[in-house]
């Protein structure tokens, strides 16, 4: 599949919140690999559909590609369920906003529910790098960017 053109801070589909995806299928399969596409040429850890023009609630997630081995995560309909009292602060990056850092207070962990590209029932718990990537990702599929949840750095 292709890579996608990214869209960027002030595209006003940024700030829009992402439709509940209900049909799982061939579109959604294409798009999910388009995702991933996007985000390993861009150079990215997260991304999600608004960020490609897509107002489908779908993220993807590889904190460990530039490190090392692979491990893309697919989450469609992501929903927190918990999330830690304690807070970590840090630096983000977003693709949609080049060239700049932001300063973020996330929670240290939370639970998430989630299907699969095929429907399946997902949950787990996400810590450190992982809570802050999904709680990003969670954000873009909410009409939020770091620009607001953050300060710049």
């Amino acid at each position: 599949m292709p890579v996608r053109p990214l869209r960027f801070v002030g595209d006003p589909v940024l700030a829009e919140v992402a439709h509940p995806i209900v049909r799982f299928d061939a579109d959604l399969a294409g798009l999910v690999t388009d995702l991933f596409d996007t985000m390993y040429d861009a150079l990215g850890r997260g991304l999600a559909a608004p960020q490609l023009g897509v107002l489908d609630r779908v993220f993807v997630t590889d904190i460990s590609w530039k490190e090392g081995e692979k491990t893309p995560m697919v989450f469609v309909n992501p929903e927190i369920m918990n999330a830690s009292a304690e807070h970590q602060r840090g630096s983000e990056a977003c693709l949609s906003i080049p060239d700049r850092s932001f300063d973020v207070l996330r929670p240290t962990w939370v639970d998430m529910r989630w299907v699969d590209v095929d429907g399946s029932p997902q949950i787990g718990r996400f810590e450190g790098i992982m809570a802050v990537c999904v709680c990003h990702e969670l954000d873009h599929l909410d009409g939020v960017l770091i620009t607001e949840s953050g300060t710049e750095i």
